[in-house]
């Protein structure tokens, strides 16, 4: 298949160039463990790497990605709950001081949860997003109420309140309300305009998201 050979391709430009580059990094990540300061979750969109975006070196970052780089509220409910551990090794055994949602332009998670598109659909057939991004319900109402479902200005609302969602998700985890409260983590939200190429960080007092010099 001409897609992976391309994937094999960039390998082997690892393998000549970064990898020697960053080897003596590598090194001492084996020979230490892995100890990122900084956790970030975002989207599984193709187009925002927070390695690439961040440009940073391996052993920098913990990353966890998915469909609107979105965060489920704590539950103790049986089940799978990927991100939930994710973030729970990220910062009660990886101990990070950091926590950063980066939403990003352009989503289509968040475009899907603005306009329902995916409503009623079966497993397999976009059940499994919609059952995901039903998340942002609760953020979905005052978003429309404001700017209808539809237009740039209703879809880059809808990806504002996402990262606000999933930042105050995150504080319905014990530990984690425990370790901000204590001063011991930072949570932080973010926005990653693929048009611009900028970024946007929030500000919780405001609100708003303010470009990042």
């Amino acid at each position: 298949m001409p897609e992976f050979a391309a994937l094999l391709k960039g390998y082997r430009r690892f393998r000549s160039n970064t990898y020697p580059r960053q080897r003596e990094r590598f090194d001492k990540t084996i020979a230490e463990g892995q100890h990122p300061k900084l956790m970030i979750i975002g989207c599984s969109d193709s187009r925002v790497d927070p390695a690439q975006i961040f440009d940073v070196d391996p052993g920098e970052i913990f990353v966890v990605r998915n469909v609107a780089a979105l965060v489920p509220p704590h539950e103790t409910t049986p089940g799978q709950h990927g991100v939930s551990a994710a973030v729970e090794f990220a910062v009660q055994v990886l101990e990070v001081a950091q926590v950063v949602v980066m939403g990003h332009g352009r989503c289509g998670g968040c475009k899907a949860a603005l306009d329902k598109s995916l409503a009623g659909a079966d497993p397999g057939s976009g059940g499994f997003v919609a059952q995901w991004i039903s998340l942002l319900d609760e953020a979905r109402g005052p978003v429309v109420e404001a700017h209808g479902t539809q237009g740039k200005l209703a879809e880059l609302a809808m990806e504002f309140a996402a990262v606000r969602q999933s930042l105050a998700n995150l504080r319905t985890f014990p530990w984690i309300a425990q370790k901000e409260a204590e001063g011991q983590l930072k949570l932080r939200g973010t926005h990653f305009s693929i048009a611009e190429g900028r970024l946007y960080a929030l500000d919780e007092d405001s609100g708003g998201f303010e470009l990042v010099d």
